[in-house]
């Protein structure tokens, strides 16, 4: 029987090459995979696909993410390099934006374009992460690491709010202590705040008299919620709609009243006129006009307008 020839250099050579580009191979499928899934671009493109079937009366009833372009684009906040900006919410009365920053607690009002009026000390907060303007001068400020909302007042003359000074409500324990309430937005059709924890991500309601809390928070269907963390949430006074944030997942999601997803928005580079990706997008609002205002960790400001 005839010894089966030994395998020459330049086979082997083969081999090896052959053996490295399937690995290599395999690795960016892996790493496609991974991005895929951490992004939600499955999801995202099965909404997208939805997105082309809506027809013009549906997309005029609705905010309709995809056409906003960024006209303000990463604004420093002067001298708030190191505080984290953290939510952001918009002042009808005023035709302000007030933000809170974490790391060292403050309270900022902002002009529509982004720049600094004043800023307001948070005495006794450890961690502010969530703001909403009520109506009437009150807002309700959560602090993510005590776990309450605190209802505060503010006019023309504050100067600084000292918790103390004002009703606390507890939240209550998270399935993740680190990772629990931070986002806040007053639902002003139904007397309510739309609350949000950030991870694993839910939606709860907690009723009030627009002075005071009512009874205690109820949770919501979250199904919808397909993302890495919840970050902000926003409501348009137009429509009614609900806006979610997620900073991990760089996506802004517009959900009806039912909580179903009706359009998206990606805020990474190259879309809706971003030149940059929004680093961590910590806190979205909308105004009476539609006009999205956001704020991203460590001091970005951004507004966008819709183009259509």
């Amino acid at each position: 029987m005839a010894t089966p020839p030994l395998p020459t250099l330049k086979t082997a050579r083969r081999s090896r090459f052959a053996l490295r580009w399937y690995s290599w191979l395999l690795l960016l499928v892996a790493a496609a995979y991974g991005l895929a899934f951490a992004m939600h671009w499955d999801d995202r493109g099965v909404l997208w696909l939805q997105e082309r079937f809506e027809s013009p009366a549906e997309r005029q009833e609705s905010i309709w993410l995809p056409d906003y372009q960024a006209v303000i684009d990463a604004k420093p906040l002067p001298g708030m390099e190191k505080d984290e900006a953290s939510d952001l919410a918009y002042d009808q009365q005023t035709k302000t934006l007030f933000s809170v920053m974490g790391k060292n607690p403050f309270l900022v009002e902002l002009t529509l374009q982004g720049d600094v009026l004043r800023k307001i000390p948070l005495l006794g907060w450890s961690n502010p992460e969530g703001v909403t303007v009520m109506g009437n001068g009150l807002l309700a400020i959560v602090d993510e690491r005590d776990h309450v909302i605190t209802i505060v007042k503010v006019d023309a003359n504050t100067r600084e709010l000292n918790i103390a000074d004002f009703p606390k409500y507890d939240l209550g324990p998270s399935k993740d202590q680190n990772k629990a309430f931070e986002a806040i937005t007053w639902d002003a059709r139904n007397q309510q705040l739309l609350l949000g924890e950030e991870r694993p991500p839910a939606l709860f309601t907690w009723k009030s008299d627009g002075q005071k809390l009512i009874g205690d928070k109820q949770a919501l269907a979250s199904e919808e919620l397909d993302i890495r963390n919840l970050s902000a949430l926003a409501i348009d006074p137009r429509t009614g709609h609900t806006l979610v944030l997620s900073a991990d997942s760089h996506l802004l999601l517009e959900l009806d009243e039912k909580g179903e997803q009706v359009s998206f928005m990606t805020l990474l580079r190259g879309f809706n006129g971003l030149k940059k990706t929004i680093p961590r997008a910590e806190g979205v609002t909308m105004d009476e006009a539609g006009s999205l205002y956001f704020v991203s960790e460590p001091n970005l400001f951004y507004r966008f307008e819709k183009q259509r």
